[in-house]
């Protein structure tokens, strides 16, 4: 395929956005070996008896050996180090509200086009992460005022199911082939950061 086949594009930015909270592999390992050690110890005799297994100890060097990591970022910090909770303290939310995520992801993409010099108007089609149907119109109905229609922001979820991050990419691939010189658009990835 010749490369006049299809309209030249531009990527001309990127942007991300990184969590205030760093959590490193020392801090994990010593929250978790503590956690660890209480469980064993709750549990001794039925791990004596064969009835439980023991909990094992991890440490900094297998965590990188096994995955590389050597930090992560965390939204929110508070509780995850808890040994008595290991889980971040997520303030509840009704159940018809919309996620953190969705509101980070708003924010994140005003933010962005912002600093480019743009505002919502200026950018005719947005290509969201398709994980979640609901995300997608809440992001698209914020930022846009109203329902985004599907030549603003494609939605491949019907087709491609949850493609999680690779979504945008697949959504864009799709659906650029029309976009004229001059023509902005924002591809969006984000994910629950597990």
């Amino acid at each position: 395929m010749s490369a006049s086949a299809h309209p030249r594009v531009v990527i001309s930015g990127s942007g991300l956005w990184t969590p205030d909270h760093i959590i490193t592999n020392d801090e994990l390992v010593s929250a978790y070996n503590e956690w660890a050690k209480r469980y064993n110890d709750q549990h001794a005799s039925a791990i004596a008896a064969g009835e439980r297994e023991a909990k094992p100890l991890s440490s900094v060097e297998f965590i990188e050996k096994a995955s590389g990591i050597k930090q992560r970022y965390a939204y929110i910090k508070d509780g995850i180090l808890d040994v008595d909770r290991m889980r971040p303290v997520i303030p509840e939310r009704p159940d018809e509200a919309v996620s953190d995520q969705a509101e980070m992801a708003v924010q994140h993409l005003t933010d962005h086009i912002s600093r480019h010099g743009l505002n919502v108007p200026n950018i005719r089609r947005w290509w969201l992460h398709q994980a979640n149907i609901n995300m997608n119109l809440h992001i698209g109905g914020k930022l846009l005022g109203h329902e985004a229609t599907f030549d603003e922001a494609p939605i491949v979820l019907d087709r491609y199911a949850n493609t999680a991050s690779a979504g945008s990419l697949i959504a864009f691939h799709l659906y650029h082939q029309d976009l004229k010189p001059g023509d902005h658009g924002v591809i969006c990835s984000f994910g629950a950061g597990y």
